[in-house]
Protein backbone atom coordinates (compact mmCIF):
# COMPACT_ATOMS: atom_id res chain seq x y z
CA UNK A 1 0.00 0.00 0.00
CA UNK A 2 2.87 2.36 0.81
CA UNK A 3 4.47 1.67 -2.57
CA UNK A 4 1.25 2.57 -4.42
CA UNK A 5 0.91 5.82 -2.44
CA UNK A 6 4.53 6.77 -3.16
CA UNK A 7 4.07 5.90 -6.83
CA UNK A 8 0.99 8.16 -7.10
CA UNK A 9 2.83 11.00 -5.35
CA UNK A 10 5.80 10.64 -7.72
CA UNK A 11 3.54 10.61 -10.78
CA UNK A 12 1.71 13.67 -9.45
CA UNK A 13 4.96 15.61 -9.11
CA UNK A 14 5.94 14.60 -12.64
CA UNK A 15 2.61 15.64 -14.18
CA UNK A 16 2.15 18.90 -12.25
CA UNK A 17 5.03 20.81 -13.95
CA UNK A 18 3.83 19.62 -17.35
CA UNK A 19 0.37 21.02 -16.66
CA UNK A 20 1.85 24.34 -15.59
CA UNK A 21 3.95 24.56 -18.74
CA UNK A 22 1.07 23.66 -21.09
CA UNK A 23 -0.36 26.79 -22.69
CA UNK A 24 -4.08 27.34 -22.29
CA UNK A 25 -5.85 28.09 -25.54
CA UNK A 26 -8.97 29.99 -24.63
CA UNK A 27 -11.54 30.84 -27.25
CA UNK A 28 -15.04 32.07 -26.57
CA UNK A 29 -17.76 31.33 -29.12
CA UNK A 30 -20.99 33.34 -29.30
CA UNK A 31 -23.88 33.35 -31.79
CA UNK A 32 -26.12 36.17 -33.00
CA UNK A 33 -28.73 35.23 -35.59
CA UNK A 34 -26.97 33.41 -38.43
CA UNK A 35 -23.46 34.61 -37.44
CA UNK A 36 -21.13 32.98 -34.95
CA UNK A 37 -17.80 34.34 -33.73
CA UNK A 38 -14.84 32.69 -32.08
CA UNK A 39 -13.16 35.34 -29.92
CA UNK A 40 -9.59 35.37 -28.67
CA UNK A 41 -7.36 38.03 -27.13
CA UNK A 42 -3.63 37.81 -26.59
CA UNK A 43 -1.85 36.92 -24.50
CA UNK A 44 -3.96 33.85 -23.64
CA UNK A 45 -7.03 35.90 -22.65
CA UNK A 46 -4.96 37.75 -20.03
CA UNK A 47 -4.42 41.28 -21.36
CA UNK A 48 -2.55 43.84 -19.24
CA UNK A 49 -3.39 47.53 -18.85
CA UNK A 50 -1.23 49.83 -20.96
CA UNK A 51 0.12 46.96 -23.10
CA UNK A 52 -1.16 46.31 -26.66
CA UNK A 53 -3.26 43.15 -26.93
CA UNK A 54 -4.48 41.72 -30.21
CA UNK A 55 -8.13 40.65 -30.23
CA UNK A 56 -9.62 38.73 -33.14
CA UNK A 57 -13.05 37.47 -34.08
CA UNK A 58 -13.35 34.38 -36.28
CA UNK A 59 -16.69 35.15 -37.91
CA UNK A 60 -18.62 32.34 -39.56
CA UNK A 61 -22.04 32.14 -41.12
CA UNK A 62 -24.49 29.31 -40.60
CA UNK A 63 -22.98 26.30 -42.34
CA UNK A 64 -19.44 27.16 -41.26
CA UNK A 65 -18.05 29.39 -44.01
CA UNK A 66 -15.79 32.20 -42.81
CA UNK A 67 -16.89 35.83 -43.02
CA UNK A 68 -13.80 37.92 -43.77
CA UNK A 69 -13.63 41.59 -42.74
CA UNK A 70 -13.89 42.50 -46.44
CA UNK A 71 -17.51 41.21 -46.39
CA UNK A 72 -18.54 42.92 -43.15
CA UNK A 73 -19.22 46.46 -42.06
CA UNK A 74 -17.92 45.64 -38.58
CA UNK A 75 -17.43 47.94 -35.59
CA UNK A 76 -15.76 47.25 -32.27
CA UNK A 77 -16.53 49.20 -29.11
CA UNK A 78 -14.90 48.72 -25.71
CA UNK A 79 -16.82 49.65 -22.56
CA UNK A 80 -15.66 49.81 -18.95
CA UNK A 81 -17.75 47.65 -16.60
CA UNK A 82 -19.96 48.49 -14.79
CA UNK A 83 -21.51 50.99 -17.15
CA UNK A 84 -24.71 52.91 -17.62
CA UNK A 85 -26.90 51.83 -20.54
CA UNK A 86 -26.17 55.12 -22.34
CA UNK A 87 -22.40 55.16 -21.63
CA UNK A 88 -19.98 55.94 -24.43
CA UNK A 89 -17.26 53.44 -25.27
CA UNK A 90 -13.84 54.08 -23.72
CA UNK A 91 -12.25 52.82 -26.96
CA UNK A 92 -13.33 52.22 -30.55
CA UNK A 93 -10.37 50.37 -32.04
CA UNK A 94 -9.91 50.25 -35.79
CA UNK A 95 -10.52 46.78 -37.15
CA UNK A 96 -8.08 45.22 -39.60
CA UNK A 97 -8.06 41.89 -41.42
CA UNK A 98 -5.95 39.31 -39.54
CA UNK A 99 -5.06 35.67 -39.99
CA UNK A 100 -5.50 33.80 -36.73
CA UNK A 101 -5.76 30.12 -35.94
CA UNK A 102 -7.62 28.61 -38.92
CA UNK A 103 -9.29 31.92 -39.86
CA UNK A 104 -8.07 34.10 -42.75
CA UNK A 105 -8.84 37.82 -43.09
CA UNK A 106 -11.17 38.03 -40.08
CA UNK A 107 -11.71 41.18 -38.00
CA UNK A 108 -9.00 41.93 -35.47
CA UNK A 109 -7.75 44.93 -33.52
CA UNK A 110 -4.88 46.01 -31.34
CA UNK A 111 -6.32 47.22 -28.05
CA UNK A 112 -4.54 49.11 -25.27
CA UNK A 113 -6.77 48.99 -22.21
CA UNK A 114 -6.33 52.18 -20.15
CA UNK A 115 -6.41 50.52 -16.72
CA UNK A 116 -6.95 47.21 -14.97
CA UNK A 117 -10.53 46.03 -14.51
CA UNK A 118 -13.50 44.56 -16.32
CA UNK A 119 -14.39 45.51 -19.87
CA UNK A 120 -17.04 44.55 -22.40
CA UNK A 121 -16.09 44.24 -26.06
CA UNK A 122 -19.04 44.72 -28.41
CA UNK A 123 -18.61 43.61 -32.00
CA UNK A 124 -21.43 44.56 -34.35
CA UNK A 125 -21.76 44.25 -38.08
CA UNK A 126 -23.82 44.20 -41.24
CA UNK A 127 -23.16 42.42 -44.54
CA UNK A 128 -21.33 44.15 -47.39
CA UNK A 129 -22.71 43.18 -50.81
CA UNK A 130 -22.55 40.52 -52.17
CA UNK A 131 -22.37 38.85 -48.71
CA UNK A 132 -25.67 37.89 -47.11
CA UNK A 133 -26.03 37.49 -43.37
CA UNK A 134 -28.21 39.21 -40.81
CA UNK A 135 -26.95 42.14 -38.74
CA UNK A 136 -25.34 40.96 -35.54
CA UNK A 137 -24.09 42.16 -32.18
CA UNK A 138 -21.85 40.08 -29.91
CA UNK A 139 -20.62 40.97 -26.42
CA UNK A 140 -17.53 39.56 -24.73
CA UNK A 141 -16.29 40.10 -21.18
CA UNK A 142 -12.59 40.71 -20.64
CA UNK A 143 -10.68 41.03 -17.39
CA UNK A 144 -7.59 43.22 -17.69
CA UNK A 145 -4.71 42.85 -15.25
CA UNK A 146 -2.51 45.61 -13.89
Amino acid sequence: MVCVREFRRAIGWLIFPVLLATPVLAHTVKVSGDVAATFHIEPNHNPKAGVPSQAWFGLTRKGGSTIPLSQCNCRLAVYAVPRASNASPVLQPTLKAVNASTFKGVPGADIVFPKAGEYELRLSGTAKAPATFRSFQLNYSVTVGG
